[in-house]
């Protein structure tokens, strides 16, 4: 079981007094890749011009540009909420980067009230994320916001 509040605790003490959005997010993907177990893909699309566009992450190589609304990360992005597959195989639309992926996370990420992009996590492991695991990443992400709020 993933320790969240040391998961979270580790980014906070990263990402403080440093206005690097490229060496936050960097470290935040390593953290989330580092710290969970039965995942393997770990990290961000940035909105741009109605489509997210990959940003820093762990992993294989990724699909480069997703179209809000569309797969996991889109969808999530668009509805503006948490979205947690248990199966990707049975999610329609789902834009499947890595064929051994199974299951899938994406929180959305707001900057000033705007959509930023989303955090996206992938694991081989078929309902690999719960209820804990979304309520931590959510948390995980509020501190994203609040370093992207301050540079």
């Amino acid at each position: 079981m993933t320790d969240y509040k040391k998961l979270n605790s580790s980014l906070r003490a990263i990402t403080q007094d440093v206005p690097h959005l490229i060496a936050n997010l960097a470290n935040a993907s390593a953290i989330v890749y580092g710290g969970l177990s039965d995942i393997n893909w770990a990290g961000f699309y940035l909105a741009e011009d109605g489509n997210l566009i990959l940003g820093p992450f762990q992993g294989k190589p990724a699909c480069i540009e997703i179209p809000m609304g569309r797969g996991v990360c889109g969808t999530a992005a668009s509805l503006g909420r948490t979205v947690v597959v248990p199966n990707v195989h049975e999610f329609e639309g789902h834009i499947a980067c890595d064929s051994e992926s199974n299951s899938e996370i994406v929180i959305p990420i707001y900057r000033a009230g705007k959509l930023f992009g989303v955090l996206d996590i992938d694991s081989p492991v078929f309902g690999r994320f719960t209820e804990t695991d979304k309520e931590g990443l959510e948390e995980f992400v509020h501190i994203i916001e609040d370093f992207l709020n301050r540079i």
